[in-house]
């Protein structure tokens, strides 16, 4: 059973720095790609951030240029920096990993981001 295991949320105030991780637990066989997802209080599903096993990475337009993913796919662990925080982009985000063998999508609770002053 893996479980994804994401950490370092809470309160922000706007212009600092969010700096989220996440770790698989379990029985890891490398994801062929990981990422953080967000919902925000309207219900808005979006993809922040991913990175591939080959370490390709795609960001939202709303935090490209501020934001950096990074991790280590084999060992499962993911993580994202956001700088430059703003109002908007509270949320829960959720850490997500893919594998291919057979095809799953792996899912994190989910930690909240709150950025206000």
């Amino acid at each position: 059973q893996v479980q994804l295991v994401e950490s370092g949320g809470g309160f922000v105030q706007p212009g600092g720095t969010l700096r989220l991780s996440c770790a698989a637990s379990g029985s890891i066989f490398g994801f062929y790609r990981m990422g953080w997802h967000r919902l925000t209080s309207g219900n808005q599903r979006e993809l922040v951030a991913s990175i591939s096993s080959g370490g390709f990475t795609i960001y939202a337009d709303s935090v490209k240029g501020r934001s950096t993913i990074s991790g280590n796919n084999a060992a499962g662990t993911v993580y994202l920096q956001i700088n430059g925080l703003k109002p908007e982009d509270t949320a829960v985000y959720y850490c997500n990993g893919g594998v291919s063998t057979p095809p799953y999508e792996y899912w994190g609770q989910g930690i909240q981001v709150t950025v206000s002053s």
